[in-house]
């Protein structure tokens, strides 16, 4: 696997986890040893009796760490600005399997912002995955809306798995592909 660090960790509150790759939600125990073996982008895949668990960023502290803070936006920054900040964010989400990006991935086919009449915007995005059948998907989709929904004047967020066109690897950024040997 990519990326490991093995920190050893011992969890300092319950703390609920994504299981890898079923994505299924189950609460872990305060008390309970493992390593951290992925911490990009402010989640943390976890390693515990044999499996792998997802932590959300906002959860860091059961893990002795620092929660992310929510992305700072320019004074009156433009629907641009805004676009600019959510694709930084979106390169903050990894599939807790490879250490890559989703938007290095290419795994983001659009990303709209419309600004509402309250002076606040809505986000649409459409992602697609590595595989129609990956477990991790709604976990990404999730990670992806949370990212964008904390970042100021963002109102609703609207994130749509597509799967046409299929994803391939010449998507993925050449830094991408690099990175994961495919290159």
């Amino acid at each position: 696997m990519f990326g490991h660090t093995n920190e050893p960790i011992t969890l300092e509150r319950d703390v609920t986890a994504t299981i890898i790759p079923s994505g299924e939600s189950l609460t872990l125990r305060e008390g309970t040893p493992g390593f951290i073996t992925q911490s990009l982008g402010g989640s943390f895949t976890i390693y515990i009796e044999g499996n792998l668990f997802r932590i959300a960023g906002a959860d860091a502290d059961a893990l002795g760490k620092e929660p992310v803070p929510p992305p700072a936006i320019p004074d009156n920054a433009s629907d641009k600005d805004i676009e600019d900040v959510i694709w930084s964010q979106l390169k903050t989400c990894f599939d807790p399997e490879i250490p890559v990006n989703i938007v290095d991935l290419g795994l983001i086919y659009r990303c709209e912002v419309t600004p509402l009449p309250n002076g606040q915007r809505s986000v649409s995005v459409d992602m697609t995955l590595t595989a129609p059948g990956c477990g991790m998907g709604e976990i990404l989709v999730q990670d992806a809306q949370e990212k964008i929904a904390v970042i100021p004047t963002i109102e609703n967020v609207t994130v749509e798995l597509v799967f046409d066109p299929p994803w391939n690897q010449s998507m993925m950024s050449d830094e991408a592909r690099l990175q994961t040997g495919l290159m």
